[in-house]
């Protein structure tokens, strides 16, 4: 996913903005760039690969570097989606005298492109966000208005985007808006500072107050004041970075997987009883009625959610079926009041997932969000949410958000299990303590660990790799290949075990 940073203050802008982008580098990124702009003057930044590369960039610029010269600034770090991976298609993406950053997709983009390149406008990207400062200019021209520009802007979108805009016009203004992807917008130490971001993390240390913006708020910011479309809810930021540190390990992913044992001890604290499962945060009369279980996600979400489904048929005696987000919303599904629909996030913003979970509310159904924020947008739209207790998780390729995932299900079943008197209550007791000795299962001891890197050293060079599973192994073969083609970009392929 993307990242976006903003930064209206007397700081420096520039550090502020790239220190902001290297906290969210764990997002995964292609490129980065950054727009700064004073009065009238505009200074922008590009660069393909890792931060360090735009960082350097800035750095031979001596007014850049000056906190006096500017006082506004938008950022962001690419993972590209349109057009390659280039320091053309890296945002802030121009248009006359107007630069915006987009997280997201703008479904609708090639209607609009060729609707303004008709208008006389110049596209210079392959990208989809382009289209956006040139329909804000568009109708800026029309009106002479910024904020009607800007509201006429992003009505016209579609998709799943946030948005930060600056323009020459108004250069003491952030416009913003947010649908489907997310972002916030934090007060900081500063009465007049004012910051943006797609997440916590480039905040924390800057600021104490912030509003996670929901879905279809909109407006704009200048030193000291921000007006909202509609009414927020300010909350408290945490001050602490330590979440960020590796503690000794070479690589976040690295430290994630030795967590693993931790977090699952975690998911399960105040859960587990000996004659059952407790979840507070859900009343198992959400059950009652229900004669089908859906759950939807992507990605190794998904696969967590396929092993879901062999534990709910089997111990709950409810049919249960796997949907893959991204395709869900657009097969125009069959959706009956009587099916309890779970989506699976580890962030709670995946924008097909939380897109679906939106589509099963306006039909009527029951839902449940399984993930590892609180107070994202999947917490706030479904009606009852399971926190996994993962912590936050740096590396890209998922780790201890798959094993929370999956121990959170497996408690879900036999909870429900347990309401429905599906099955025996010594089969519960049984289930549970299997439960119990998962941490210890996924503790990885040296000798585990020089095992391992022993034998990735003799598969080092391989071309292809087969996963083999059957039953619950069967999705854990799914996602060793995941984890395979994502980390190494080696050829995995599936096969179900037939003997």
């Amino acid at each position: 996913m993307c990242g976006i940073v903003g930064y209206i203050g007397k700081q420096n802008t520039s550090k502020i903005l790239i220190d902001g982008l290297k906290e969210l580098e764990y997002r995964g990124y292609d490129s980065a760039g950054i727009a700064l702009l004073k009065d009238q003057k505009f200074d922008i930044y590009k660069a393909v690969g890792k931060i360090k590369n735009l960082e350097e960039k800035v750095r031979h610029n001596e007014c850049t570097l000056n906190e006096e010269c500017f006082s506004i600034g938008i950022g962001h770090t690419r993972w590209a989606t349109h057009g390659k991976p280039t320091e053309l298609n890296a945002h802030p993406h121009l248009g006359e005298y107007s630069y915006v950053v987009h997280n997201g997709i703008i479904e609708n983009y090639k209607e609009l492109k060729e609707e303004l390149a008709k208008a006389g406008h110049r596209f210079v990207s392959q990208t989809d966000t382009e289209v956006i400062v040139h329909l804000f200019e568009y109708y800026f021209n029309q009106s002479n208005d910024e904020k009607d520009a800007f509201s006429k802007t992003i009505a016209r979108l579609e998709g799943a985007y946030s948005i930060l805009l600056i323009t020459k016009s108004l250069p003491d203004t952030i416009f913003f808006m947010k649908h489907g992807s997310p972002l916030a917008i934090a007060k900081g130490e500063n009465k007049d500072e004012i910051l943006f971001a797609s997440s916590d993390a480039p905040l924390i240390g800057l600021a104490k107050d912030v509003v996670y913006l929901e879905d279809g708020v909109s407006g704009y910011a200048k030193e000291g004041d921000i007006v909202f479309s509609e009414e927020v809810t300010w909350s408290t930021l945490p001050q602490s970075k330590q979440f960020a540190q590796k503690d000794g390990f070479r690589f976040f992913m690295e430290k994630e997987i030795y967590e693993q044992h931790d977090v699952a001890t975690d998911a399960m604290i105040g859960r587990i009883l000996d004659s059952g499962i407790v979840f507070d945060e859900v009343d198992a009369s959400i059950i009652d009625g229900i004669n089908e279980i859906k759950i939807c996600a992507c990605g190794t979400s998904y696969h967590a959610g396929l092993t879901a489904s062999y534990l709910f048929e089997r111990l709950t005696k409810v049919r249960c079926s796997v949907e893959i987000a991204s395709e869900f919303r657009y097969k125009e599904p069959f959706l009956q009041e009587d099916t309890l629909f779970v989506v699976i996030s580890q962030s709670g913003e995946t924008a097909d997932t939380l897109e679906a979970l939106k589509m099963a509310k306006k039909a009527g159904l029951k839902s449940i969000a399984v993930c590892n924020v609180d107070n994202s947008s999947m917490t706030r739209v479904a009606d009852a949410t399971i926190l996994t207790r993962a912590g936050i998780e740096k590396g890209v390729a998922s780790t201890k958000a798959f094993s929370t995932q999956t121990i959170v299900l497996w408690m879900l079943s036999l909870y429900f299990a347990k309401y429905k008197h599906s099955i025996e209550q010594s089969e519960i007791e049984k289930q549970i303590q299997v439960l119990r000795e998962v941490p210890s299962c996924l503790k990885v001891e040296d000798t585990l660990h020089e095992k391992c890197r022993r034998l990735s050293k003799r598969y080092l060079h391989g071309h292809g790799f087969f996963f083999i599973g059957r039953d619950v192994f069967f999705p854990l073969a799914l996602e060793g290949a995941l984890k395979l083609k994502e980390i190494s970009y080696l050829h995995a392929d599936i096969e179900r075990r037939r003997d």
